[in-house]
């Protein structure tokens, strides 16, 4: 027994049909297709946006880290000099109280020396005494101003008086009545001194 084909027979109303749902879909593709781009460069924008910001993120962060790392370092550095002056003066004030029992100490040995009857003993004791502070002050950099025969210096000596005399160009310094010290280069004390001046002239000394 034979089988029977079934032949179907497309007509020309069905292929106009099938090319009209093929042209209605072609613009629905397209109009996907570039929504689908639109979504895709917004996205990329919106990325690239945020990764600006965040670059200039990271750069603020990183210019605010340097920043913060001078400040420390300077900090340090500051600190460190403090320290070291407080070290180098911390000791200020007793040793410039100590200067007075120095005056004392030279001035009795000075009077001593100028008596006729003098106890040696007594002076050796003083000078003694004298020289173990002085070995101090010397450990502590404490060192006398020399001011005999120098420029008189407002920053390291007191004018107690001045003296007319043609021996020192003026305002120099020709006697101390009080010895000036430095706390290594600090003043600890200044000298007080006595100041050349010119001698006067006067009309007798002219006629001479």
């Amino acid at each position: 027994m034979s089988q029977k084909k079934k032949i179907k027979i497309k007509t020309d109303t069905e292929e106009t049909a099938t090319d009209q749902e093929t042209e209605e879909q072609a613009p629905a593709d397209d109009n996907l297709l570039k929504s689908k781009t639109r979504d895709a460069e917004t996205a990329l924008k919106e990325m690239e946006a945020k990764y600006e910001a965040k670059e200039e993120e990271a750069r603020e962060t990183y210019d605010r880290l340097l920043r913060v790392s001078a400040d420390f370092e300077n900090y340090k550095k500051r600190a460190a000099r403090e320290m070291e002056e407080f070290r180098k003066f911390a000791n200020q004030s007793l040793l410039k109280e100590m200067l007075t029992v120095v005056d004392n100490l030279e001035l009795a040995i000075s009077s001593s020396n100028d008596g006729e009857k003098t106890d040696q003993g007594l002076i050796e004791g003083l000078n003694l005494t004298l020289n173990e502070i002085l070995k101090v002050f010397e450990k502590f950099h404490v060192k006398p101003i020399e001011a005999r025969g120098k420029p008189f210096d407002p920053a390291f000596h007191e004018a107690v008086m001045r003296e007319e005399t043609d021996d020192y160009p003026e305002n120099t310094v020709i006697s101390e009545f009080q010895k000036g010290y430095l706390i290594h280069d600090r003043l600890l004390r200044p000298a007080m001194t006595v100041v050349a001046m010119p001698k006067t002239t006067t009309p007798e000394d002219k006629d001479q």
